[in-house]
């Protein structure tokens, strides 16, 4: 070992199994259906500007890990927005407002899924407001507001601009597209996690012929997660051991899948990674993934600076990689379950694992991102 055998201890806090664990393919798809899942596609892949994302070998790290293949999905380039939520809140728009140009949109976000609904409204000529927590950086605020946005900075946290963010609305009839589900709000948040289905359909076009055997998912409120084990569901023959990788101060989907029922979660502390930083699973994502999940992990932020570092400067593949504090997760995780021997045997990690992870932004924050990565 060259990369990883500094001495460096990678670490996760807990693991566990799902003893409910049944991956039922005609299940998962009555969430969100097949024609759900074709059209957001179908939708998507004519918009200008479009293209598949990359899906990149850390050919270096599978060979350390003696694993077959490890599959970044590199949403760094997904449209101008560096992340994948650029497929949800933006279709999420079309499909709401359905060509109506009086129609407002308004969401609350951490901000990767505001600048996405920014983004699809002013595609679409709408007005957009976009309610964020003081805890958001003024850049990640900014960059709604260039894509025409009118910001509202919300006193307290993400909870607390969602809670403002529906008051608003309902008082001036505004649209909310928010990528989280509640009772009698669940068609948006379908909409929003079928765009997201689009990067499975683009990873079975890319990783020919191989088959995928493991599959790490982040999870904030599951909304990527499910949309992901959908996305298996319609377009993979066999099924791969689903791992849902979450912050240990915010793992609300494991302390969930230990109960079998919607656990909420007291954040203490804010996570580094700020776009998983969530108390409570979602209602449409949790109906797909309190079975088809296998296990779930949980990680402190100590490897997240070292990871995108390392992803940066080619250690772990032979092309640089931009990868922002919620893309790192997946490969951290990964690391720390192989370096775990009874963690790498409950997987069945081996030379024959092809593993995918998900590379779910670039730096969408660059202060942020350089801040990080020259830590020491």
């Amino acid at each position: 070992m060259t990369i990883l055998s500094n001495g460096h201890q990678w670490k996760y806090s807990e693991f566990i199994d799902n003893k409910n664990y049944n991956f039922d393919k005609d299940q998962i798809l009555t969430s969100i259906s097949k024609e759900d899942i074709d059209d957001a596609y179908n939708t998507i892949s004519k918009w200008e500007g479009y293209k598949t994302t990359p899906l990149i070998t850390l050919n270096k790290l599978s060979k350390e890990l003696n694993l077959k293949n490890i599959f970044y999905k590199d949403e760094d380039k997904r449209f101008d927005l560096k992340s994948f939520k650029a497929l949800g809140g933006a279709y999420a728009v079309e499909k709401v407002t359905k060509g109506n140009k009086d129609i407002v949109v308004a969401t609350a976000t951490a901000g990767n899924h505001g600048r996405s609904v920014a983004w699809g409204a002013r595609r679409l000529g709408l007005k957009c407001k976009i309610f964020i927590s003081e805890f958001v950086s003024d850049a990640r605020g900014q960059a709604m507001a260039d894509l025409g946005a009118d910001v509202v900075k919300v006193k307290g946290n993400y909870e607390k601009s969602l809670i403002e963010c529906i008051k608003q609305s309902t008082e001036n009839n505004w649209q909310i597209v928010q990528d989280v589900a509640w009772k009698d709000y669940m068609q948006v948040p379908k909409y929003t996690m079928a765009g997201y289905s689009v990067m499975m359909r683009e990873i079975i076009d890319q990783i020919n012929n191989e088959k995928i055997t493991h599959i790490i998912l982040q999870a904030g409120v599951g909304g990527m997660a499910g949309a992901m084990v959908a996305g298996i569901a319609r377009y993979l023959n066999n099924v791969p051991v689903t791992l849902v990788v979450e912050p240990d101060s915010a793992a609300c989907v494991l302390e969930s899948i230990k109960t079998g029922k919607i656990e909420k979660i007291d954040i203490k502390r804010e996570s580094l990674m700020g776009g998983m930083s969530c108390g409570e699973v979602s209602l449409v994502p949790w109906e797909i993934l309190k079975n088809s999940v296998k296990h779930c992990i949980s990680l402190p932020d100590d490897d997240i600076a070292k990871t995108m570092k390392l992803l940066g400067n080619s250690s772990f593949s032979d092309e640089k990689i931009i990868a922002g504090e919620n893309s790192a997760p997946g490969v951290i995780s990964l690391i720390a379950s192989c370096e775990d021997q009874k963690t790498k045997q409950t997987l069945k990690l081996d030379q024959n694992s092809n593993v995918l992870v998900i590379g779910c932004e670039g730096d969408t924050d660059k202060e942020m991102y350089q801040k990080l990565i020259n830590q020491n």
